[in-house]
Parts: C-alpha cells; sequence; structure tokens
C-alpha cells in the first residue's frame, strides 16, 4: 500500500537546506507520497552534504511503467510492494544489493526477510509492513457483530461498507473468506471470489485506496477493510474507531527499498537505505505513519502507549494466521478480468 496514504497526487519536490549547486551528490528517490518523514530525509542531505530529490508515484503500475520508459535510469531508490519484487527483477529491471554496506541490516525483524518475492533479498530489502484488516465505528457497530471478513457480508451493514480500490485486497479479502490463499493462481477460485464479491455490493458506499481513512472519519462508512497505519491515524480524530485482524487472517503487505537497475549513484543508495535503518529514523517512521518498524532495535525507543499499541502491532498469533500478497504471474490478468467486472 500500500503505504502512509498511498495513491495521493503525485508531486515533485527538492528536499535540501544546502545549496544544490554546493551539494557534492544528488539522490533522485521515487516513493508514494507522504510516505517518509521529511525530517529524516533532510537529516541524510545534511550528514552526507547532499540533495535529495524526491518524486512520487500515485501506485506500483506508475512506478513501474515510469522505470521501463526511462529503462530504468533516473531513479536511485524506489520503492516497489511484494508482488512487483519478482516480476520487476525477472525483467532485469533492478540492481543486485550488496549487503555488506548494509551495517544496520542486522538488526532487521527476521520474519521479513527471506520471503517468497526475493528468497535472499537480492534485489529488495523491507521499508515498512503492515496488515490490511477490518475498521468499524464503534458508536454504531458492536464488538460482537464483527470478528471476521465474512462478516462485512451482513444484512445489517447494507450501505455502510467501504472497500480499498486495490483488486489484490479485495480479492485477496474474499479469497480469504473462503478459505483460500489470497495468493491464488486458480481462476475457478478467483471467479468464486468474484461471485462472492458480487453478494457484498448492496453493502458497498465506496471505494477508497487515496486516504481510505477519512470514510470513517467522515461517517461515509462505518466498517470496511483498512489499513492498521491508516487506522492508527484515524484514531488520533475518531477515538471511537475500532481496528480488527480478521479471524480468517489478515492480508499482509511490505513495501520495500529497491535500487533500479540504472541507478547513476548506487554507493549513495546503500548509504540511504542503511540511514533509514538506523533506529532513530525507524522510530519517526513509526510515530507519523503508524506502521510497525522494520528494525526490532526501534520498539525499545517507542513510547509505551505506541509499543502497546497493537494496531500498530499484531500479535505473532495474527501473523502467522496472515498472508503475504506475492506475485501471481499470468494469473493477475484473470483477477483484472474479474475486478473490472465488479467495478462495472
Amino acid at each position: 500500500m500500500h503505504k502512509v496514504i498511498k495513491g495521493v497526487t503525485a508531486l515533485i519536490f527538492a528536499l535540501s537546506t544546502l545549496n544544490a549547486s554546493a551539494a557534492s551528490n544528488v539522490l533522485n528517490v521515487y516513493n508514494w507520497a507522504e510516505y517518509m518523514p521529511i525530517e529524516v530525509l533532510k537529516a541524510f542531505e545534511k550528514e552526507y552534504n547532499v540533495t535529495i530529490n524526491y518524486s512520487t508515484f500515485e501506485n506500483n503500475e506508475s512506478m513501474y511503467t515510469k522505470l521501463k520508459l526511462l529503462d530504468n535510469k533516473g531513479y536511485d531508490v524506489a520503492f516497489a510492494s511484494t508482488y512487483f519484487i519478482q516480476k520487476m527483477s525477472r525483467e532485469g529491471m533492478l540492481a543486485k544489493i550488496d549487503k555488506s554496506k548494509l551495517p544496520n541490516l542486522k538488526d532487521i525483524k527476521p520474519g521479513l526477510l527471506g520471503q517468497q518475492f526475493d528468497p535472499n533479498n537480492d534485489y529488495s530489502l523491507p521499508y515498512v509492513w503492515g496488515v490490511t484488516g477490518i475498521a468499524y465505528n464503534s458508536d454504531v457497530i458492536k464488538p460482537e457483530q464483527v470478528s471476521g471478513w465474512n462478516d462485512l457480508w451482513k444484512k445489517e451493514f447494507a450501505m455502510q461498507v467501504m472497500l480499498l480500490d486495490d483488486v489484490r485486497d479485495v480479492f485477496g479479502m474474499a479469497l480469504k473468506a473462503q478459505g483460500h490463499s489470497i495468493n491464488s493462481t486458480n481462476e475457478a477460485e478467483v471467479k468464486a471470489a468474484y461471485e462472492y464479491l458480487l453478494k457484498l455490493r448492496p453493502n458497498v458506499v465506496v471505494y477508497n485506496s487515496d486516504a481510505p481513512h477519512v470514510p470513517f472519519i467522515t461517517g461515509e462508512a462505518n466498517i470496511g477493510m483498512q489499513w492498521n497505519g491508516n487506522a492508527y491515524l484515524a484514531q488520533k480524530e475518531m477515538k471511537e474507531l475500532a481496528f480488527i485482524y480478521p479471524k480468517e487472517g489478515s492480508i499482509l503487505w511490505m513495501d520495500n527499498f529497491i535500487i533500479p537497475a540504472g541507478s547513476d549513484n548506487k554507493d549513495l543508495a546503500h548509504k540511504f537505505i542503511d540511514f533509514i535503518y538506523r533506529p532513530e529514523n525507524q522510530v519517526k517512521i513509526v510515530e507519523e505513519y503508524g506502521f510497525p518498524a522494520s528494525n526490532d532495535k526501534a520498539e525499545a525507543l517507542l513510547p509505551q502507549d505506541v509499543r502497546d499499541n497493537q494496531t500498530i502491532f499484531p500479535t505473532d498469533e495474527d501473523i502467522e494466521k496472515g498472508e503475504f500478497t506475492n506475485d501471481i504471474g499470468a494469473a493477475i490478468h484473470i483477477y483484472e478480468k474479474y475486478w473490472q467486472l465488479l467495478k462495472s
């Protein structure tokens, strides 16, 4: 997402208190908007006497398309979700990461490394990770009314449900609700998920991935899908917003550092990744965006109320029941076909 707010209108801005002409290097970064603390970016510029040119994209698809058009040049560090890593590495779009240049990598949570999409982390490393679960207005909906994905189909939630505007999240939810993997490549299972989602239509009031917490704050939706970081942000304004990890299993996602194959500044790119991995910088990401830290040492530096917040930090059991969204190859066309039918 995901994610903090994925899909915000793209903008380009330079981040430096230094005169660009005086900087010894320029690092070109390509990321989702509002997804990295400006304070951290400025600290990197100051420490390394560089300028960061920070460009943004709205989704993985637009990031992929632009890098393709540029022949993987023009950016030194970019970000991609799990299910794009395999595709991009297979197509020769990514440079191999030199882990010897990343001393802080030793403190990254082991469970985030070695995932199916990049088993040796040759081409990607975790930036932030999170969970797609269920949010609901506890002033309107009682805890006993909702414990899992299947509850969203209840008739009492007519015209109250928000779904993320994301094919893999929505179909992942429906697949999980029916006991299947969110990474299914079986067309019969995907079709069954589509047919199940058709039955959900009377309950759906909005699709939103730009700012998915806003429909809850405005009262447009009372229950629906939510990224845990966005739920955390919304709870600051809306104390009655509850967030749960569905009993059928959550959708786990991770956004990752990548270095485009055509990067002109790979050494500085490694310095940037390692800088972001410092515990004090990880803390700033958690506090600003509400997603769990990748660095194990960061949690000890967080305030107790943040460290104990289960919206940010799922239990081990919740993680065990979840699945990371992986690349499904040509099967994505099956999903896209039924997605278009669902939204038509």
